[in-house]
């Protein structure tokens, strides 16, 4: 008898296939470029260094810098780059690892992005979104403004903007103990929470000697669009020239005097046809009214010097800088700074001599009957007082006083 032995069990043991889905990361896009296409080299420019140094050293050779420098030179110099300055690099991706986009950083906002990977070159300034954050600042003089502004954690360049917007209308080195400010002004920001800086002042009052001292931001003009500051009348701020090419911290130590007498020379009579305003070396000098350079150079007893012609009645020359920060023929605005002050040429001490020349005779500044700034047009007048009425509302509330102590808040 034969006898059959058939299994019942079922197989169990089969293997379970499994798959595992793999999510591919989003590309990265940064200053308009899908950086997985490239090498990305980021780097500091070092003491001494040049763009064309930096290309060279990244496979790019000098016909081609030179080609780059010359096609962008109307939007971007490359002999300006800075030491001390973040750049970025987009290269091939290959073994040679040549560069094709260089990336200059100007700040945490601001870019200009030379692109040269294919055969035509361009160069675009590249801004970041920012956010600005309108805010409010009021404080109480105990001191001086300066160590107000600290005590409220706010930045020097916050303090000289209100100094550039007040320089005619109030002589910081007079403020009194009680004396009360209170400012709006903007914080800017990047992705929300990175901060970058201060935007505009757009409405200030200064309570002095009991009078109140108003400063509101306003487009009078609004085909040129450039802003202005005025009183509540309506009256500009600004004039055309400012008292002193230095903000802070200085004092006059030698006029203008065409019989000054010189004990180093002998007693002799030695004419000093500036003003002399003593700083320390490193203070910023400011052009006191817009113009053009006419001058730039180190000459004799000037040292480094710097003239600048506002129109053609009146130059403004500024010597024995440490340094000097424009060249011939550059524009400057009223309150750019033009260099530093420092001991070149013939000087004692560390001081920037100032010259005022009227119709190409040098003549004394404060003797002058100097032109203002205009003030609204009537017609336009009625447009700027029904703007800054909320405005003055807001700045006319809640001023700090004597019992107070200083704030700071956000609107």
């Amino acid at each position: 008898m034969i006898i059959g032995l058939y299994s019942c069990k079922k197989e169990t043991n089969k293997s379970i296939s499994t798959k595992k889905t793999i999510t591919k990361p989003a590309p990265v896009f940064k200053f308009g470029y899908n950086l997985d296409n490239f090498k990305v080299i980021q780097d500091t420019i070092k003491s001494g260094e040049s763009f064309g140094t930096i290309l060279d050293r990244h496979h790019v050779f000098y016909p081609k810098i030179n080609k780059i420098a010359s096609s962008i030179k109307d939007i971007f110099d490359v002999r300006r780059v800075r030491a001390g300055k973040p750049y970025t690099i987009l290269a091939s991706k290959d073994t040679l690892q040549k560069a094709q986009v260089f990336i200059y950083k100007h700040n945490k906002i601001s870019a200009t992005i030379v692109d040269f990977k294919d055969s035509i070159i361009s160069a675009k300034l590249h801004e970041k979104p920012i956010k600005k954050v309108l805010k409010t600042a009021k404080g109480l003089i105990n001191s001086n403004l300066s160590v107000t502004m600290d005590s409220l954690n706010l930045s020097a360049n916050l303090t000289y903007s209100i100094a550039d917007i007040y320089a005619w209308t109030l002589d910081f080195y007079k403020l009194q103990k009680g004396d009360t400010f209170k400012f709006t002004y903007e914080e800017k920001f990047i992705d929300d929470t990175i901060f970058a800086g201060y935007g505009d002042v757009k409405t200030a009052v200064f309570k002095h000697k009991g009078k109140d001292l108003y400063a509101f931001k306003f487009v009078a003009d609004t085909i040129k669009k450039i802003p202005e500051y005025y009183d509540e009348k309506g009256n500009m701020l600004r004039s055309q020239f400012l008292k002193s090419p230095i903000k802070f911290k200085y004092r006059i130590s030698s006029r203008y005097n065409l019989k000054r007498r010189i004990a180093y020379y002998g007693n002799k009579i030695k004419p000093h046809r500036g003003t002399d305003f003593a700083a320390n070396i490193g203070t910023p000098i400011i052009a006191t009214a817009n113009g053009t350079v006419s001058a730039s150079a180190r000459r004799g007893g000037n040292g480094n010097y710097v003239k600048i012609k506002h129109n053609s009645t009146y130059s403004t020359q500024y010597l024995h800088m440490k340094r000097r920060k424009v060249r011939k023929g550059d524009y400057v605005k009223q309150g750019d700074v033009i260099g530093w002050v420092g001991m070149t040429g013939s000087t004692g001490g560390p001081h920037v001599c100032y010259r005022f020349w009227k119709n190409g005779r040098e003549v004394d500044p404060f003797k002058q009957k100097l032109p203002s700034a205009e003030p609204l047009k009537e017609n336009i007048k009625p447009r700027y007082l029904k703007f800054i009425e909320p405005l003055k509302y807001q700045l006319d509330n809640e001023l700090p006083s004597a019992e107070k102590p200083h704030a700071i808040e956000k609107n």
